[in-house]
């Protein structure tokens, strides 16, 4: 019993690792050159396919999309809609309101949310571990909207 629960925790861990290695990756694709604020995005399927993405700026700056909405996203337009764990790295790494709520759309409560607050050239980094249940309190939930 207690080999099968070290290996599901080592296994669990690996998968973070790779969560959070992907996201790290995703943030050099970053388009921001008005903010300068690279954020990069990884999401874990719940067939176990990572997604990433990174913020897309645009002049017209209501145009921009965030790293968590483009790895949901590209996910969904793979068939992809169950959220098993997302990660965001980036300096002071926390989705903004628009993205809680779209991963409130596709995550169950107890899916793992990862903040990376990465410093690449001091090569430091501080990882937050909580919930998606915990991302939005009270936030509109279609499922209990009747939706």
């Amino acid at each position: 019993m207690a080999k099968k629960k070290a290996a599901r925790k080592n296994g669990r861990s690996a998968t973070r690792t790779r969560l959070i290695e992907a996201a790290k990756a995703a943030q050099k694709n970053a388009y921001c050159p008005y903010s300068r604020y690279p954020v990069g995005a990884a999401v874990l399927m719940d067939s176990g396919r990572i997604y990433t993405g990174c913020n897309v700026e645009n002049a017209s700056f209501g145009l921009a999309i965030c790293a968590e909405r483009v790895a949901i996203f590209k996910a969904v337009s793979h068939g992809e809609k169950k959220i098993s764990a997302l990660c965001v790295a980036a300096k002071s790494a926390k989705p903004c309101g628009a993205c809680r709520q779209v991963i409130i759309e596709f995550a169950p409560k107890d899916a793992d949310m990862i903040y990376v607050d990465w410093f690449p050239m001091a090569k430091k980094q501080k990882i937050t571990f909580t919930k998606a249940g915990r991302l939005l309190p009270q936030a509109f939930n279609p499922s209990e909207a009747g939706l």
